[in-house]
């Protein structure tokens, strides 16, 4: 029994040294590192939008209702800082109307859209941004007694000024939500008639939500 342990103890002594030398001269494999998504705003994009608009005003009847159209724009990025340039038109139904004395008055904006800027910062896929610039619509008056109706169209061009956020959810699609405060400028209608109607100042609160879809692939794979 003493010489079988004598003869174990003697082949691990010699194994040890063998096995050592066999961990020694295995290199070492460093796990691959993953690549995180970084996300780049700059390019071309297109997209749908959609919301709700009201007049500001504190008087009834306001002017109410909701819009849907499309986007497009382009965007500069710099470190965290993003520029761009957006253009937008919706078809929309935003009236109101009133009667006194037997007379119908009806007012609604039949499509309206903006070219603004934006700047804003991005982090990641995020990025938070104010806009502002262009506004206009297209609106119509009707004047309606005894089953008799005449209407105008005009054109009222503004300014808008709003912010918003927009993120990414896929390698090119992102989707934003945006208010925009948009003011117009007073048109004279029924000019034909001898007596022109002063619209005043048509202002709107709008929100929106878009749904765009960059060009040039945004994401960038960084180890």
């Amino acid at each position: 029994m003493k010489k079988v342990l004598l003869a174990s103890a003697c082949l691990f002594a010699l194994a040890a040294p063998a096995s050592a030398a066999d961990l020694a001269a295995r290199p070492y494999t460093k796990a691959p590192i993953a690549p995180v998504a970084v996300y780049n705003w700059t390019g071309f994009y297109l997209g749908v939008v959609g919301g709700g608009a009201w007049e500001a005003t504190s008087t009834d009847p306001k002017m109410q209702g909701g819009f849907v159209g499309g986007t497009a724009g382009y965007n500069w990025q710099t470190g965290n800082v993003v520029f761009g340039i957006e253009a937008d038109g919706a078809w929309a139904d935003v009236n109101a109307s009133a009667t006194a004395l037997g007379i119908t008055v009806a007012s609604k904006t039949d499509a309206l859209g903006t070219v603004r800027g934006r700047i804003g910062w991005a982090v990641n896929n995020f990025l938070f941004y104010g806009t502002g610039g262009y506004a206009w619509i297209d609106n119509k008056i009707t004047l309606s007694a005894l089953g008799v109706s005449v209407s105008d169209s005009k054109w009222h061009s503004g300014w808008t000024v709003g912010a918003g956020v927009e993120a990414f959810f896929a390698p090119q699609w992102s989707v934003k939500g945006e208010y925009l405060y948009r003011s117009l400028g007073s048109e004279n209608y029924f000019s034909n008639l001898g007596t022109p109607l002063a619209s005043g100042t048509i202002n709107f609160h709008t929100v929106q939500v878009g749904v765009n879809y960059h060009f040039g692939g945004p994401v960038v794979a960084k180890y």
